[in-house]
């Protein structure tokens, strides 16, 4: 069942439950966290973006867990298959950080000790800004990042928990964003055209349980022409109503059913292979570069693999048209979380 919700109303009842699981292809539902009737350290905020090219990538996140809120800058050189990442923990911040109630509306900002990050939405576009001291060393990283907004449709999706009726996940994923700028990391500084580089943005806000496993996959390309990418995930929750699967076509949503990642966990760095229900989604990821994380603060844990690699297979569109996807640059990544 994939249940498309269209009418807006808010995410959760006056008794603070999930209204209305399902997905929808405009977030159409509103979110407030003074909504939340369960415990305050149980909600989970953030707002991660990926701004890649074939190339070079960087990924930019601002996390408030409640108890625990967590700033993080992540460098990628596919080339090389490199990466280095800085990641800075804070405690009891409960909201502090700020992140709005919407995916379109409102800054995200965090400066303090050798950091400065910021998320600036405005009518058209977005803006990067990132400057982190002794990232790599002694080497102070510095970004900066425009990325168009083109008002393309994008997977939101309402997952409750069977079980816990209070716990909900609200999210929004915006992939297919033309993104250009610069990185300097060092004496090198690395240029970005908006004709390869796309960013992505994963918008989540909800009260989560404590422990979590997921499986999430992106991409953002270009296929005969045309803006193409795709949302595939699963792993927690209740997705009866619906799945987070959706492919991306010149700004137009395609819902898909259910897909399934096939992979061996004893080594991330084999090909990862990708089937969906129906046949629409068949791909295969060759990995290049694993972005594991080992976090493990004992309350919090964030253990996992990103893995980014190039995806070749084929996507059917809601009309039948088949697409060949031969060599786009994207990632999968299979997460557990304790928070």
């Amino acid at each position: 069942m994939q249940r498309e919700i269209t009418t807006p109303g808010r995410v959760l009842d006056a008794s603070g439950k999930p209204q209305f699981p399902g997905y929808s292809k405009r977030p159409v539902l509103t979110y407030d966290r003074k909504d939340v009737k369960a415990p305050k350290w149980r909600i989970k905020e953030w707002d991660y973006y990926a701004v890649l090219s074939p190339k070079y990538g960087c990924s930019m996140t601002i996390a408030d867990l409640s108890y625990s809120a967590m700033v993080t800058v992540v460098v990628f050189d596919f080339e090389t298959r490199q990466l280095w990442r800085k990641t800075k923990l804070l405690w009891l911040t409960f909201g502090k950080m700020g992140l709005p109630k919407s995916s379109y509306q409102g800054d995200v900002a965090y400066e303090s000790d050798g950091w400065l990050l910021t998320f600036k939405r405005f009518e058209n576009h977005r803006e990067l800004v990132a400057r982190v001291k002794q990232f790599r060393g002694e080497e102070t990283m510095e970004a900066s990042f425009v990325i168009e907004d083109k008002k393309d449709e994008s997977m939101t999706i309402l997952t409750p928990w069977a079980k816990h009726p209070k716990a909900f996940y609200y999210n929004q994923k915006i992939n297919c964003m033309p993104a250009q700028g610069t990185l300097t990391l060092g004496p090198r500084t690395i240029a970005f055209a908006d004709t390869d580089t796309f960013a992505v943005l994963d918008w989540g806000r909800g009260v989560w349980t404590y422990k979590n496993t997921w499986y999430w996959g992106s991409l953002s390309g270009v296929v005969d022409g045309k803006r193409f990418g795709f949302n595939i995930g699963y792993g927690f929750g209740d997705t009866s109503a619906a799945s987070e699967n959706m492919l991306f076509y010149d700004g137009v949503a395609h819902k898909l059913d259910q897909v399934r990642f096939e992979l061996d966990p004893s080594d991330f760095m084999k090909p990862w292979r990708f089937t969906s229900n129906d046949g629409r989604f068949e791909m295969t990821m060759t990995p290049i570069l694993d972005r594991q994380d080992d976090l493990n603060f004992l309350v919090i844990k964030n253990l996992g693999h990103q893995v980014f690699g190039t995806f070749d297979g084929t996507a059917t569109l809601d009309d039948g048209t088949v697409l060949k996807i031969d060599g786009l640059l994207g990632f999968a990544e299979q997460i557990t979380n304790h928070y």
